[in-house]
């Protein structure tokens, strides 16, 4: 079975300046995004090695440790694709840059862009502890939703599709923002890839997915 492997970052490590720091880029990807692969093969080994000796003792744990190390693994590759330089990204998505969809999808389910906007910088920054700040793609009713996600992987509604995240963990942002969270998310806005959150929710539409075939 083919094992995890962390993803090369589309840019170098200074081209989110001076938005988020060089050295921030670099141990954030190098060191923290690496430990949750890491984590997430070495849980497989061992969830392997159980089920051969038929013990299953550490169960409940185990599956914890697959849950943390595998979201947190998914979710950081989604975070790196999310953003660009600051003199390509940010703004507002429009119909003209080739969003269009997108845009009309953000003011159908949140009322307007001011409104998603608000709603996801009040997420992401008020989360208690490590966590995420997630616009995802709800597909049982089709729509879009803000989710406030706890570690990686808890309080999100089952089924939903992240196609852009903020990562509220400290290690994203203390070595620059100290403990100004909210800084830190307001200044996320200005490295957006709208491109790549565009190219998300037209995946997550058309991907088949088992809700869709609730009665």
């Amino acid at each position: 079975m083919p094992v995890y492997t962390l993803p090369d970052l589309p840019y170098d490590y200074s081209a989110l300046a001076p938005v988020i720091s060089p050295e921030i880029i670099e141990l954030h990807h190098d060191k923290h995004h690496a430990a949750y692969v890491k984590g997430a093969n070495d849980t497989l080994e061992q969830l392997a090695e159980a089920r051969d000796k038929e013990t299953w003792g550490s169960i409940n744990g185990l599956e914890k440790s697959l849950a943390f190390h595998l979201s947190g693994h998914i979710l950081h590759s989604i975070y790196w694709q999310n953003m660009t330089g600051p003199k390509e990204g940010g703004g507002e998505p429009l119909a003209q840059d080739g969003v269009g969809e997108l845009a009309d999808a953000l003011t159908e389910s949140f009322g307007s862009f001011a409104g998603f906007k608000a709603q996801l910088t009040k997420a992401a920054a008020t989360t208690q502890g490590s966590g995420w700040g997630v616009l995802a793609y709800e597909p049982l009713s089709g729509r879009l939703i803000v989710e406030q996600v706890y570690d990686h992987q808890g309080n999100v509604g089952q089924g939903s599709v992240p196609i852009l995240v903020f990562d509220a963990w400290e290690h994203a942002f203390y070595l620059q923002y100290k403990n100004q969270k909210v800084d830190f998310i307001d200044a996320m806005w200005a490295v957006v890839n709208w491109q790549d959150v565009a190219k998300r929710y037209e995946a997550a539409k058309s991907r088949p997915d088992a809700l869709l075939l609730a009665p």
